[in-house]
Protein backbone atom coordinates (compact mmCIF):
# COMPACT_ATOMS: atom_id res chain seq x y z
CA UNK A 1 0.00 0.00 0.00
CA UNK A 2 1.38 3.32 -1.18
CA UNK A 3 1.59 6.45 1.61
CA UNK A 4 -0.44 9.24 0.75
CA UNK A 5 1.77 12.15 1.43
CA UNK A 6 0.11 14.66 3.41
CA UNK A 7 -1.37 17.95 1.96
CA UNK A 8 1.26 20.68 2.24
CA UNK A 9 0.77 23.88 1.21
CA UNK A 10 1.60 25.75 -2.26
CA UNK A 11 5.01 27.27 -2.24
CA UNK A 12 7.81 27.95 -4.30
CA UNK A 13 9.96 25.53 -3.33
CA UNK A 14 7.91 23.13 -3.29
CA UNK A 15 6.97 23.82 -7.13
CA UNK A 16 11.10 23.84 -7.89
CA UNK A 17 11.05 20.85 -5.91
CA UNK A 18 7.70 19.01 -8.53
CA UNK A 19 9.34 20.72 -11.17
CA UNK A 20 13.02 18.65 -10.76
CA UNK A 21 10.73 15.93 -9.90
CA UNK A 22 8.95 16.00 -13.33
CA UNK A 23 12.12 16.68 -15.64
CA UNK A 24 14.95 14.88 -13.74
CA UNK A 25 17.34 18.03 -14.27
CA UNK A 26 14.89 19.01 -17.72
CA UNK A 27 16.46 15.72 -19.49
CA UNK A 28 13.10 14.60 -20.21
CA UNK A 29 11.52 18.44 -20.71
CA UNK A 30 10.65 17.19 -24.32
CA UNK A 31 8.89 14.18 -23.58
CA UNK A 32 5.15 14.19 -24.19
CA UNK A 33 2.74 15.39 -21.48
CA UNK A 34 1.47 12.02 -20.53
CA UNK A 35 4.86 10.05 -20.77
CA UNK A 36 6.19 13.18 -18.15
CA UNK A 37 3.52 12.07 -15.76
CA UNK A 38 4.31 9.22 -15.61
CA UNK A 39 1.93 6.42 -18.17
CA UNK A 40 3.03 3.33 -18.52
CA UNK A 41 2.15 2.49 -22.42
CA UNK A 42 -0.37 -0.72 -22.39
CA UNK A 43 0.87 -3.49 -23.19
CA UNK A 44 -2.39 -5.35 -24.71
CA UNK A 45 -2.39 -8.28 -22.96
CA UNK A 46 1.25 -9.64 -24.85
CA UNK A 47 3.34 -12.29 -23.83
CA UNK A 48 6.29 -11.04 -22.60
CA UNK A 49 8.79 -12.90 -25.29
CA UNK A 50 6.70 -10.48 -27.87
CA UNK A 51 6.59 -7.75 -26.40
CA UNK A 52 10.45 -7.96 -25.70
CA UNK A 53 11.02 -7.31 -29.34
CA UNK A 54 8.32 -4.48 -29.69
CA UNK A 55 10.76 -1.19 -29.92
CA UNK A 56 7.61 1.11 -30.19
CA UNK A 57 6.48 0.01 -26.77
CA UNK A 58 9.79 0.08 -24.87
CA UNK A 59 10.38 3.23 -26.55
CA UNK A 60 7.76 4.60 -24.67
CA UNK A 61 8.83 2.49 -21.32
CA UNK A 62 12.08 4.58 -22.09
CA UNK A 63 10.30 7.60 -21.84
CA UNK A 64 10.02 7.66 -18.38
CA UNK A 65 13.64 6.80 -17.47
CA UNK A 66 14.67 10.09 -19.60
CA UNK A 67 18.74 8.75 -19.59
CA UNK A 68 21.34 11.34 -19.85
CA UNK A 69 22.15 10.78 -23.48
CA UNK A 70 26.03 12.36 -23.74
CA UNK A 71 27.03 9.17 -23.14
CA UNK A 72 25.71 5.85 -24.02
CA UNK A 73 24.99 3.80 -20.37
CA UNK A 74 25.60 0.19 -20.39
CA UNK A 75 26.36 -0.18 -16.79
CA UNK A 76 23.61 -0.43 -15.22
CA UNK A 77 24.04 -2.96 -12.67
CA UNK A 78 25.63 -0.28 -10.40
CA UNK A 79 22.14 0.94 -9.42
CA UNK A 80 18.82 1.27 -11.49
CA UNK A 81 17.79 4.73 -12.27
CA UNK A 82 14.19 5.91 -11.23
CA UNK A 83 11.41 6.00 -13.26
CA UNK A 84 9.81 9.64 -13.91
CA UNK A 85 6.44 8.59 -11.62
CA UNK A 86 8.94 7.22 -8.51
CA UNK A 87 10.95 10.10 -8.82
CA UNK A 88 8.12 12.38 -8.68
CA UNK A 89 6.82 10.52 -5.41
CA UNK A 90 10.40 10.67 -4.06
CA UNK A 91 10.51 14.37 -4.29
CA UNK A 92 7.29 14.73 -2.36
CA UNK A 93 8.66 12.39 0.26
CA UNK A 94 11.54 14.46 0.80
CA UNK A 95 9.41 17.24 0.95
CA UNK A 96 7.00 15.99 3.26
CA UNK A 97 9.78 14.40 5.74
CA UNK A 98 11.42 17.90 5.87
CA UNK A 99 8.52 19.94 6.01
CA UNK A 100 6.56 17.88 8.91
CA UNK A 101 10.28 16.07 10.70
CA UNK A 102 9.45 14.66 13.28
CA UNK A 103 6.13 15.57 13.42
CA UNK A 104 5.39 13.16 10.49
CA UNK A 105 7.75 10.41 11.40
CA UNK A 106 6.74 9.89 15.23
CA UNK A 107 3.19 10.07 14.62
CA UNK A 108 2.29 8.69 11.06
CA UNK A 109 5.85 6.71 9.63
CA UNK A 110 6.57 5.13 12.79
CA UNK A 111 2.95 4.85 13.82
CA UNK A 112 2.09 2.27 10.95
CA UNK A 113 3.84 3.76 7.53
CA UNK A 114 7.06 1.88 7.89
CA UNK A 115 5.35 -1.28 8.86
CA UNK A 116 2.73 -1.03 5.83
CA UNK A 117 5.91 -0.77 3.13
CA UNK A 118 7.24 -3.74 4.76
CA UNK A 119 4.42 -5.68 4.20
CA UNK A 120 4.33 -4.47 0.57
CA UNK A 121 7.84 -5.77 -0.41
CA UNK A 122 6.94 -9.36 1.59
CA UNK A 123 3.58 -9.33 -0.69
CA UNK A 124 5.86 -8.85 -3.69
CA UNK A 125 8.35 -11.20 -2.47
CA UNK A 126 6.03 -13.40 -1.82
CA UNK A 127 6.62 -14.25 1.94
CA UNK A 128 5.02 -13.13 5.37
CA UNK A 129 6.05 -9.23 6.66
CA UNK A 130 7.82 -11.11 9.99
CA UNK A 131 10.09 -12.87 7.74
CA UNK A 132 11.50 -9.80 6.17
CA UNK A 133 13.36 -6.30 7.96
CA UNK A 134 14.41 -3.41 5.76
CA UNK A 135 17.71 -2.19 5.17
CA UNK A 136 19.94 0.01 3.76
CA UNK A 137 20.94 -2.25 0.62
CA UNK A 138 21.82 -5.61 0.04
CA UNK A 139 24.93 -5.53 1.55
CA UNK A 140 23.90 -4.63 4.91
CA UNK A 141 21.77 -6.86 4.97
CA UNK A 142 23.75 -9.93 4.11
CA UNK A 143 26.68 -8.76 6.95
CA UNK A 144 23.55 -9.57 9.38
CA UNK A 145 22.75 -12.41 7.86
CA UNK A 146 26.17 -14.12 7.62
CA UNK A 147 28.63 -12.42 10.61
CA UNK A 148 25.78 -13.36 13.24
CA UNK A 149 24.60 -17.08 11.89
CA UNK A 150 25.04 -18.67 15.62
CA UNK A 151 25.53 -22.58 14.41
CA UNK A 152 29.07 -22.46 12.79
CA UNK A 153 31.79 -24.10 15.43
CA UNK A 154 34.95 -23.88 15.67
CA UNK A 155 36.47 -26.52 12.79
CA UNK A 156 33.59 -25.88 10.86
CA UNK A 157 33.87 -24.79 7.32
CA UNK A 158 32.37 -21.42 5.68
CA UNK A 159 32.16 -22.04 2.07
CA UNK A 160 31.98 -18.90 -0.93
CA UNK A 161 33.14 -18.60 -4.37
CA UNK A 162 35.31 -16.24 -6.54
CA UNK A 163 32.28 -14.65 -7.93
CA UNK A 164 30.39 -13.72 -4.61
CA UNK A 165 30.06 -10.06 -3.83
CA UNK A 166 33.53 -8.25 -2.33
CA UNK A 167 31.84 -7.42 1.00
CA UNK A 168 29.94 -10.67 0.78
CA UNK A 169 33.65 -12.13 0.79
CA UNK A 170 35.05 -10.02 3.20
CA UNK A 171 32.00 -10.95 5.93
CA UNK A 172 32.92 -14.65 4.85
CA UNK A 173 36.13 -14.31 5.72
CA UNK A 174 35.61 -12.79 9.12
CA UNK A 175 33.77 -16.06 10.71
CA UNK A 176 37.25 -17.39 10.88
CA UNK A 177 37.91 -14.43 13.75
CA UNK A 178 34.10 -14.45 14.87
CA UNK A 179 33.40 -17.94 15.15
CA UNK A 180 36.67 -19.74 14.23
CA UNK A 181 35.55 -21.40 11.13
CA UNK A 182 37.93 -22.13 8.63
CA UNK A 183 36.94 -20.45 5.45
CA UNK A 184 37.46 -21.76 1.73
CA UNK A 185 37.32 -20.00 -0.94
CA UNK A 186 36.41 -21.93 -4.26
CA UNK A 187 36.46 -20.86 -8.49
CA UNK A 188 33.58 -21.10 -10.36
CA UNK A 189 34.14 -22.89 -13.59
CA UNK A 190 34.72 -21.28 -17.16
CA UNK A 191 33.45 -21.35 -19.54
CA UNK A 192 29.58 -22.40 -17.00
CA UNK A 193 27.55 -24.95 -17.90
CA UNK A 194 24.46 -25.44 -16.00
CA UNK A 195 25.28 -29.00 -14.74
CA UNK A 196 29.08 -27.65 -14.40
CA UNK A 197 27.87 -24.85 -11.60
CA UNK A 198 26.33 -27.93 -9.97
CA UNK A 199 28.92 -29.70 -9.78
CA UNK A 200 31.27 -27.94 -8.57
CA UNK A 201 29.84 -26.82 -5.76
CA UNK A 202 29.23 -30.98 -5.04
CA UNK A 203 32.64 -31.51 -5.40
CA UNK A 204 33.71 -28.67 -3.33
CA UNK A 205 31.14 -29.53 -0.44
CA UNK A 206 32.25 -33.07 -0.76
CA UNK A 207 36.19 -31.94 -0.31
CA UNK A 208 34.85 -29.84 2.78
CA UNK A 209 32.55 -32.21 4.57
CA UNK A 210 32.95 -30.16 7.61
CA UNK A 211 30.99 -27.61 5.71
CA UNK A 212 27.97 -25.58 8.12
CA UNK A 213 27.50 -22.59 5.63
CA UNK A 214 27.52 -21.93 2.00
CA UNK A 215 27.00 -18.33 0.38
CA UNK A 216 25.74 -18.19 -2.97
CA UNK A 217 25.20 -15.35 -5.62
CA UNK A 218 21.74 -15.58 -7.59
CA UNK A 219 23.48 -13.18 -10.46
CA UNK A 220 26.87 -12.49 -9.71
CA UNK A 221 28.08 -9.11 -10.73
CA UNK A 222 31.42 -9.98 -12.03
CA UNK A 223 30.38 -11.77 -14.94
CA UNK A 224 26.06 -12.27 -15.27
CA UNK A 225 26.27 -15.88 -14.17
CA UNK A 226 23.04 -16.58 -12.74
CA UNK A 227 23.45 -19.59 -10.13
CA UNK A 228 21.27 -22.64 -10.02
CA UNK A 229 20.39 -21.68 -6.58
CA UNK A 230 17.32 -24.20 -6.10
CA UNK A 231 19.07 -26.89 -7.06
CA UNK A 232 22.90 -26.47 -5.18
CA UNK A 233 20.68 -24.98 -2.05
CA UNK A 234 19.16 -28.91 -2.54
CA UNK A 235 22.26 -30.48 -2.88
CA UNK A 236 23.56 -28.37 0.45
CA UNK A 237 20.67 -29.40 2.39
CA UNK A 238 21.42 -33.19 2.21
CA UNK A 239 24.70 -32.13 3.36
CA UNK A 240 23.65 -30.60 6.83
CA UNK A 241 24.73 -27.26 5.50
CA UNK A 242 23.03 -23.91 5.35
CA UNK A 243 22.87 -21.28 2.45
CA UNK A 244 23.07 -17.67 2.74
CA UNK A 245 21.75 -16.17 -0.53
CA UNK A 246 22.98 -12.60 -1.85
CA UNK A 247 20.02 -11.99 -4.57
CA UNK A 248 21.26 -8.28 -4.04
CA UNK A 249 21.11 -8.59 -8.50
CA UNK A 250 18.35 -10.89 -8.97
CA UNK A 251 15.19 -9.29 -7.80
CA UNK A 252 13.92 -7.01 -10.15
CA UNK A 253 16.46 -7.98 -13.08
CA UNK A 254 14.53 -11.88 -13.30
CA UNK A 255 10.65 -12.78 -12.19
CA UNK A 256 11.03 -15.07 -8.97
CA UNK A 257 9.81 -15.08 -5.51
CA UNK A 258 11.66 -16.11 -2.34
CA UNK A 259 9.89 -19.39 -2.09
CA UNK A 260 11.38 -20.42 -5.63
CA UNK A 261 15.00 -19.99 -4.37
CA UNK A 262 14.18 -22.88 -1.74
CA UNK A 263 16.62 -21.05 1.16
CA UNK A 264 16.18 -20.32 4.44
CA UNK A 265 18.17 -16.90 4.39
CA UNK A 266 18.63 -14.18 1.62
CA UNK A 267 19.38 -10.65 0.72
CA UNK A 268 18.00 -8.04 -1.66
CA UNK A 269 18.46 -5.05 -2.91
CA UNK A 270 15.81 -2.41 -3.87
CA UNK A 271 17.55 0.38 -5.59
CA UNK A 272 18.71 -1.99 -8.38
CA UNK A 273 16.73 -3.51 -10.77
CA UNK A 274 13.34 -2.25 -8.58
CA UNK A 275 14.44 0.86 -9.03
CA UNK A 276 13.79 2.57 -5.43
CA UNK A 277 15.96 5.50 -4.49
CA UNK A 278 19.22 4.55 -2.97
CA UNK A 279 20.16 2.84 -0.16
CA UNK A 280 17.02 0.21 0.39
CA UNK A 281 17.20 -3.58 0.32
CA UNK A 282 15.59 -6.15 3.09
CA UNK A 283 16.99 -9.50 4.76
CA UNK A 284 14.93 -12.44 5.09
CA UNK A 285 14.69 -15.09 7.40
CA UNK A 286 12.14 -17.98 7.05
CA UNK A 287 10.37 -17.49 10.40
CA UNK A 288 11.49 -21.27 11.71
CA UNK A 289 15.13 -20.33 11.18
CA UNK A 290 15.10 -17.37 13.17
CA UNK A 291 16.75 -18.26 16.18
CA UNK A 292 19.62 -19.63 14.10
CA UNK A 293 20.51 -15.78 13.32
CA UNK A 294 21.47 -13.62 16.15
CA UNK A 295 20.19 -10.33 17.10
CA UNK A 296 22.69 -7.39 15.58
CA UNK A 297 24.60 -5.67 18.78
CA UNK A 298 22.02 -7.23 21.22
CA UNK A 299 19.27 -5.00 19.74
CA UNK A 300 16.57 -3.93 22.57
CA UNK A 301 14.63 -2.35 20.06
CA UNK A 302 12.28 -5.39 19.10
CA UNK A 303 11.58 -7.95 20.88
CA UNK A 304 13.87 -11.26 20.54
CA UNK A 305 11.20 -13.01 18.13
CA UNK A 306 10.61 -10.07 15.80
CA UNK A 307 13.29 -10.32 12.42
CA UNK A 308 13.94 -6.32 12.96
CA UNK A 309 16.16 -7.07 15.90
CA UNK A 310 18.25 -8.98 13.41
CA UNK A 311 19.05 -5.49 11.94
CA UNK A 312 19.94 -2.22 13.50
CA UNK A 313 20.23 0.80 10.92
CA UNK A 314 19.56 3.90 13.28
CA UNK A 315 18.22 6.09 11.64
CA UNK A 316 17.05 5.49 7.91
CA UNK A 317 16.45 7.95 5.00
CA UNK A 318 12.87 8.11 5.64
CA UNK A 319 12.03 9.37 2.52
CA UNK A 320 13.72 6.66 0.38
CA UNK A 321 11.54 3.33 2.39
CA UNK A 322 8.38 6.19 1.82
CA UNK A 323 9.00 5.93 -1.98
CA UNK A 324 9.54 2.08 -2.05
CA UNK A 325 6.10 1.20 -2.88
CA UNK A 326 6.03 4.12 -5.81
CA UNK A 327 8.69 2.19 -7.08
CA UNK A 328 7.10 -1.36 -6.82
CA UNK A 329 4.10 0.08 -8.07
CA UNK A 330 5.71 0.83 -11.11
CA UNK A 331 8.08 -2.69 -11.29
CA UNK A 332 4.56 -4.18 -11.43
CA UNK A 333 3.14 -2.07 -13.88
CA UNK A 334 5.48 -2.45 -16.76
CA UNK A 335 5.56 -6.14 -15.28
CA UNK A 336 8.28 -8.15 -14.01
CA UNK A 337 8.23 -11.24 -16.68
CA UNK A 338 8.24 -8.35 -19.46
CA UNK A 339 11.20 -6.68 -18.05
CA UNK A 340 12.94 -9.92 -17.91
CA UNK A 341 12.01 -10.78 -21.18
CA UNK A 342 13.25 -7.18 -22.64
CA UNK A 343 16.41 -7.26 -20.49
CA UNK A 344 17.25 -10.63 -22.11
CA UNK A 345 16.52 -10.04 -25.34
CA UNK A 346 19.12 -6.54 -25.55
CA UNK A 347 21.34 -8.74 -23.75
CA UNK A 348 21.32 -11.49 -26.44
CA UNK A 349 21.38 -9.09 -29.42
CA UNK A 350 24.43 -8.06 -28.86
CA UNK A 351 25.96 -11.29 -27.53
CA UNK A 352 24.75 -12.80 -30.59
CA UNK A 353 26.01 -10.09 -33.14
CA UNK A 354 29.75 -10.78 -31.66
CA UNK A 355 29.71 -14.37 -30.71
CA UNK A 356 32.68 -15.32 -33.64
CA UNK A 357 34.42 -11.80 -33.71
CA UNK A 358 37.71 -13.23 -33.05
CA UNK A 359 39.39 -12.07 -29.97
CA UNK A 360 36.66 -11.18 -28.16
CA UNK A 361 35.13 -13.24 -24.72
CA UNK A 362 31.42 -13.42 -23.77
CA UNK A 363 32.21 -14.81 -20.47
CA UNK A 364 28.76 -15.48 -19.80
CA UNK A 365 26.93 -18.76 -21.24
CA UNK A 366 24.12 -18.53 -23.95
CA UNK A 367 22.21 -21.43 -21.41
CA UNK A 368 18.86 -18.79 -20.83
CA UNK A 369 18.96 -20.69 -17.27
CA UNK A 370 22.28 -19.15 -16.59
CA UNK A 371 21.95 -15.42 -17.64
CA UNK A 372 19.41 -12.56 -17.63
CA UNK A 373 20.39 -8.87 -18.83
CA UNK A 374 24.23 -8.76 -17.29
CA UNK A 375 26.96 -10.05 -19.32
CA UNK A 376 30.82 -9.35 -18.96
CA UNK A 377 33.29 -9.77 -22.17
CA UNK A 378 37.05 -9.53 -22.28
CA UNK A 379 39.52 -9.74 -25.22
CA UNK A 380 41.52 -12.71 -25.63
CA UNK A 381 44.57 -12.74 -23.21
CA UNK A 382 43.65 -9.79 -21.39
CA UNK A 383 42.85 -10.74 -18.17
CA UNK A 384 44.71 -7.96 -15.51
CA UNK A 385 43.21 -4.97 -13.68
CA UNK A 386 45.17 -3.24 -16.45
CA UNK A 387 43.92 -4.58 -19.28
CA UNK A 388 40.08 -4.17 -18.65
CA UNK A 389 40.89 -0.85 -17.00
CA UNK A 390 42.09 0.34 -20.86
CA UNK A 391 39.05 -1.63 -22.52
CA UNK A 392 36.42 0.34 -20.48
CA UNK A 393 38.20 3.80 -21.38
CA UNK A 394 38.74 2.72 -25.19
CA UNK A 395 34.54 1.90 -25.45
CA UNK A 396 34.10 5.16 -23.47
CA UNK A 397 36.66 7.29 -24.82
CA UNK A 398 37.13 6.13 -28.30
CA UNK A 399 32.50 5.36 -28.72
CA UNK A 400 30.97 7.08 -25.55
CA UNK A 401 30.22 4.49 -24.00
CA UNK A 402 30.31 3.94 -20.21
CA UNK A 403 30.67 -0.01 -19.12
CA UNK A 404 32.70 -0.92 -15.86
CA UNK A 405 35.79 -3.12 -15.20
CA UNK A 406 35.07 -6.38 -13.17
CA UNK A 407 37.44 -8.22 -10.73
CA UNK A 408 37.92 -10.48 -8.70
CA UNK A 409 36.86 -13.35 -11.20
CA UNK A 410 39.49 -16.34 -10.97
CA UNK A 411 40.35 -17.13 -14.66
CA UNK A 412 40.88 -12.94 -14.50
CA UNK A 413 39.14 -9.80 -14.99
CA UNK A 414 36.74 -8.73 -17.66
CA UNK A 415 34.48 -5.58 -18.41
CA UNK A 416 30.64 -5.80 -17.29
CA UNK A 417 28.16 -4.98 -19.96
CA UNK A 418 24.33 -3.91 -18.03
CA UNK A 419 21.53 -2.74 -20.54
CA UNK A 420 18.68 -1.24 -18.92
CA UNK A 421 14.98 -0.59 -19.52
CA UNK A 422 16.17 2.74 -21.54
CA UNK A 423 18.28 1.00 -24.02
CA UNK A 424 17.21 1.15 -27.27
CA UNK A 425 17.51 -0.71 -30.35
CA UNK A 426 20.24 1.85 -31.70
CA UNK A 427 22.20 1.72 -28.72
CA UNK A 428 22.78 -2.10 -28.83
CA UNK A 429 24.25 -1.76 -32.65
CA UNK A 430 26.38 0.87 -31.46
CA UNK A 431 27.71 -1.05 -28.85
CA UNK A 432 27.97 -4.19 -31.11
CA UNK A 433 30.09 -1.66 -33.59
CA UNK A 434 32.41 -0.68 -30.82
CA UNK A 435 32.86 -4.49 -29.81
CA UNK A 436 34.09 -5.58 -33.00
CA UNK A 437 36.42 -2.69 -33.44
CA UNK A 438 38.13 -3.04 -30.03
CA UNK A 439 38.44 -6.91 -30.72
CA UNK A 440 40.28 -5.65 -33.89
CA UNK A 441 43.11 -3.98 -31.71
Amino acid sequence: MMLKPLALPDNPRRRALLAAAGTLGGLAATAPAAQAQGAVPDAKGASPQALAADEAHWSKVAALFPADRSVLNFENGYFGMMGLPVATEYQRNIELVNTRASVYVRTQYDAGGAARIRERVAREAGVAPEEIALTRGATEALQNLITNYKLLRPGDVAMYADLDYDSMQYAMNFLKERRGAEVVKIALPEPASHQGVIDAYARALDQHPKTRLLLLTHLSHRTGLVVPVAEVARLARARGVDVIVDAAHSWGQIDFDIPALGVDFAGFNLHKWIGAPLGVGFLYIRKERLEDISRCFEDGDFAPTDIRSRVHTGTTNIANVMTVPAALDLHRTIGPAAKEARLRHLRNQWVRAVAEVPNLQVLTPEDPRLHAGITSIRLKGKTSRDDNLKLAARLREQFGIFTVRRGGVAVGDCVRISPALFTTQPDVERLVQALRAVAQG
